[in-house]
């Protein structure tokens, strides 16, 4: 049990799971708000009114705080992301089901800015990134999700790997800007409408690099002259 310092009344005493997901949301709101620079132990433990020594037996350094917090962010989105391209497994070329995916992810950034609100910023516009090791583990949820964006165009939509691997982390960019820039603007679009137009531009791009398409995103007429196949 952890219990804050005394001189505020009686102490009251907290399970350590209980206490630490506390001190979790209080340093994401700091860090959100101000930023890790302008943010102290100190004044986490004040918020948590937790002695510091309680601080520091949960979290050895302000830095691995933050790093915690980034990465339940991270973990959030790479759920909302996972779930959106496992719908359409790689198998059978089937562009129609890469656009879904598209779609999909586009979406997932929405609802999980949505959820997170400027707490999001921590992903996407940190102001950690001194050195290359906290710079990866900051990023990550942005790799790994560019990682699937890529395997969904290869796998799924038969894009050249090489070209896929370019093209992936722009179609993320986009997603990204796109959940910021909503959750930021007066009277946003509705999510449904904003996923389809982010999407829409989106495969506009891509489309031009899947094997058999036209520049329109449709199948073209086979060689032999014969009907294209459905999409």
């Amino acid at each position: 049990m952890d219990q804050p310092p005394t001189g505020r009344g009686r102490p009251v005493r907290m399970p350590r799971a209980l206490r630490r997901a506390q001190v979790l949301r209080i340093a994401q709101e700091l860090f959100t708000s101000e930023g890790f620079h302008h943010v102290s132990m100190d004044d986490i433990a004040e918020r948590a009114e937790v002695s510091k020594p309680v601080l520091y037996r949960h979290f050895p350094s302000k830095l691995d705080l933050y790093l915690t917090v980034v990465d339940a962010r991270g973990e959030e989105l790479l759920s909302a992301v996972d779930a959106a391209v496992a719908e359409h497994p790689p198998g059978e070329v089937r562009p129609h089901d890469a656009r879904a995916v598209i779609t999909g992810v586009v979406r997932a950034y929405l609802d999980f800015v949505d959820r997170a609100g400027e707490s999001s910023a921590l992903l996407f516009e940190s102001d950690v990134r001194h050195d290359d090791g906290v710079r990866a583990r900051v990023e990550r949820a942005t790799a790994v999700v560019t990682r699937r964006v890529e395997s969904v165009l290869s796998g799924v939509a038969g894009v050249p790997h090489a070209t896929a691997a370019l093209l992936a982390p722009s179609v993320a960019a986009m997603a990204q800007e796109a959940a910021t820039r909503r959750l930021r603007a007066a009277g946003p679009l509705p999510a449904r409408e904003t996923a389809s137009l982010v999407a829409r531009l989106a495969w506009g791009g891509v489309s031009g690099f899947v094997p058999g398409l036209s520049a329109e995103g449709e199948r073209e007429p086979q060689q032999d002259g014969g009907d294209a196949r459905p999409a």
